[in-house]
């Protein structure tokens, strides 16, 4: 259970997070800044991915 409720915040979170820089990109739609931040968000999708594949996300 505990598994299934990380895996869910960790979604929630991730929406989050994407939704708050897809705000600041065309906010400040500077070429650096959206670099960074579509880096920035592959990066977080897979450390989610490999954190899900492993099973740590429980903290085992």
């Amino acid at each position: 259970m505990a598994n299934l409720t990380n895996l869910i915040t960790g979604i929630i979170g991730i929406a989050m997070v994407m939704t708050f820089l897809a705000f600041m990109a065309i906010w400040v739609p500077a070429l650096p800044l959206i670099a960074i931040i579509v880096g920035v968000m592959i990066l977080l999708v897979i450390d989610f991915v490999w954190s899900v594949r492993s099973g740590t996300l429980a903290g085992k």
